[in-house]
Parts: structure tokens; C-alpha cells; sequence
């Protein structure tokens, strides 16, 4: 198993929500295509997101809008 040198924070639905300003339905629906960070199981019926993804999904749809608009 690979030793992680960084802190990870997992981030449950609804902060995925607020943060990607996407519905539920559009998150599940992103990540069954691959255009959306996949949940990380951490039980039976409980998934979270790893924060730092998410973060740098909105980062890279903030970089695709500023090289539309720069073109």
C-alpha cells in the first residue's frame, strides 16, 4: 500500500453539492461518464468525495471557461 504524504478530507453529498453547484443527479451522472471525480466507499451504504478533487475539478472548469474566453 502506497504511504500518502498528504491529509486527505472527505467530503460527503451535500458539500460536493455547494461546492460544484451541481445537482445531485448531474454529479451522478458526470461521474458514471468520467467527467467527474468517483466516490470513495468508506462503508456499506456511506460514500464521500476527496475534497481535493473536487476542488481541482472546479479549478479545471474555471481554466476551460478562461481559455474559451480567450480564444
Amino acid at each position: 500500500m502506497a504511504t500518502l504524504t498528504t491529509n486527505i478530507r472527505f467530503i460527503r453529498l451535500p458539500e460536493v453539492i455547494r461546492t460544484s453547484g451541481l445537482s445531485r443527479s448531474q454529479i451522478y451522472r458526470l461521474c458514471a461518464s468520467g467527467h467527474f471525480p468517483q466516490s470513495v466507499k468508506l462503508g456499506e451504504a456511506t460514500a464521500a468525495w476527496v475534497e481535493a478533487e473536487i476542488q481541482q475539478w472546479c479549478a479545471a472548469q474555471v481554466a476551460a471557461r478562461n481559455e474559451q474566453e480567450a480564444a
